[in-house]
């Protein structure tokens, strides 16, 4: 795994669920293994917006007390946004 972007995600039941701490400890075992740890920049507009999850750690879902299995718009486009850029950054590397 030494020197392959990764990035993370998380899904919590309230906004104050442990999003953050979560992600950034899902880190820990990456950066062991070597790998280059790809999160979500300010650039995109959806982080700088959202109500919900999402953060610059990596992306995340809150489903509320429901249990809401659909994240919401913000989230989504978090999500892609980031897998996006882990596989960007992938090809770049992987170009001569």
């Amino acid at each position: 795994m030494a020197g392959k972007p990764a990035g993370v995600f998380t899904s919590t039941a309230s906004m104050h669920g442990g999003q953050e701490s979560t992600l950034l400890s899902m880190h820990l075992p990456l950066l062991h293994h070597g790998c280059l740890i790809v999160g979500i920049p300010f650039t995109e507009a959806a982080l700088s917006h959202t109500t919900s999850g999402g953060t610059p750690y990596g992306a995340s879902h809150v489903s509320g007390a429901g249990g809401d299995p659909q994240p919401s718009e913000d989230e989504a486009l978090l999500a892609r946004a980031l897998g996006r850029r882990v596989a960007d950054i992938a090809r770049r590397l992987a170009s001569p």
